[in-house]
C-alpha cells in the first residue's frame, strides 16, 4: 500500500519571512512522517506563489527535511533556502525492518564517498566511518550518489548495498492530474471544507479501500483552496458523492483532475481558516485507521 500527499507551491504564500515559511514546511514534513506517507509530492500552483517562497523554495526545503541528519551537510552544503533549517523539527523518522530471514535488518540511507575498483565502494550511512562495501551486478553508483543500505548489525558491522529505492519520506514536484494518475495512486481524496463530511460509518468504507488500494489525498494553501486553485465553485464540490458512486452531482470532469472523492476532515470546524499543516494531521489520523 502506497501513501501519498500532495501540496501546492504556494504553500508559504501568507509566511511573513523565510524563518516562518521554513517552521510551516517542517510541520509538513512531520506530519508526513507521523503517518508513514510515502511521497510528499509538491505541484504547481503558480497563480497562488508569492514570489518569494515558490515551488522551488517549498522543494528544497521539504527534500532538506526528508534527508537524514547524518547525510544534511554532505548532501545540501549552504543554500540560501535553508538559512534557517535549523529550527525545522526532527522528523525521528523510524527505522524500516525487514522480516525475511535472510534479509533482516533495518534500511538507511547513504551516500557513495569513494568509488573503488571491483564492484567497490565506500558508503557514508551514519556509523563511526564510512564502510566499504560490494556493489551487487543490478546496480551502477556513482560518488555522490545516495543509496539504500541493509544494516544487519552495528558490532561488527555487516551491511550490503539493495538495489531499491530509498528509504523514507520520498519528496517529488510533479502536476497534480499525473500524481493522481499513477497506477498506485489509490484511493484519490481532494481535502476541502466543501467536500462530503468524515463520518464513522464513512470511514469504515474507506478503510477497507485505503488498506486495499493505498492513498492519495490533495491539499490547498492558505487562503486558497483546491477549488480556488483548480477553477472549480465551491458549490461544484458539495454534492459530490465519491468512490461508491452513488450520486450523479459533483464536479464537472473537465474541471477535475482525477479525484474520487471530495472530503471534509474537520466537519464543523471551529476557526474560519484551518492551515495545511494541521488539516494535514487532521485528515491522515482518521484515514490511517484501519478495520
Amino acid at each position: 500500500m502506497t501513501v501519498s500527499v500532495l501540496v501546492p507551491s504556494s504553500l508559504s504564500r501568507e509566511a511573513e519571512d523565510k524563518r516562518e515559511a521554513t517552521r510551516k514546511l517542517g510541520y509538513v514534513a512531520r506530519a508526513a512522517t507521523v503517518y508513514r506517507v510515502d511521497r510528499l509530492i509538491v505541484y504547481p500552483d503558480r497563480d497562488g506563489e508569492t514570489g518569494r517562497f515558490d515551488g522551488g523554495f517549498v522543494s528544497t526545503v521539504l527534500r532538506y527535511a526528508a534527508t537524514p541528519p547524518y547525510l544534511r551537510n554532505e548532501v545540501w552544503g549552504k543554500r540560501d533556502e535553508l538559512e534557517y533549517a535549523g529550527i525545522l523539527p526532527p522528523l525521528r523518522a523510524a527505522s524500516q525492518t525487514g522480516s525475511e530471514s535472510n534479509g533482516s535488518g533495518s534500511l538507511r540511507q547513504g551516500i557513495v564517498t569513494e568509488v573503488g575498483p571491483d564492484q567497490r565502494v565506500r558508503v557514508n550511512c551514519g556509523l563511526q566511518h564510512p564502510i566499504a562495501l560490494n556493489v551487487p551486478p543490478s546496480m551502477e553508483v556513482a560518488e555522490g550518489e545516495r543509496v539504500t543500505i541493509r544494516i544487519s548489525s552495528r558490532r561488527p558491522v555487516r551491511a550490503k548495498l539493495e538495489d531499491r529505492p530509498l528509504p523514507g519520506l520520498s519528496i517529488e514536484r510533479t502536476d497534480l492530474s499525473a500524481a493522481l494518475g499513477r497506477e498506485d495512486a489509490g484511493v484519490r481524496i481532494a481535502a476541502s471544507r466543501f467536500g462530503e463530511q468524515l463520518t464513522v460509518g464513512r470511514l469504515g468504507t474507506l478503510a477497507g479501500q485505503i488498506d486495499r488500494d493505498g492513498l492519495t489525498v490533495a491539499f490547498g494553501a492558505p487562503e486558497r483552496g483546491l477549488p480556488d486553485i483548480l477553477g472549480i465553485e465551491a458549490s461544484a464540490v458539495a454534492d459530490t458523492r465519491g468512490v461508491d458512486g452513488n450520486g450523479d452531482d459533483g464536479v464537472e470532469p473537465t474541471a477535475d483532475p482525477g479525484f474520487d472523492l471530495w472530503l471534509n476532515t474537520v466537519p464543523n470546524q471551529g476557526s474560519e481558516v484551518v492551515r495545511t499543516e494541521e488539516a494535514l494531521f487532521a485528515t491522515l489520523a482518521p484515514l490511517s485507521l484501519r478495520e
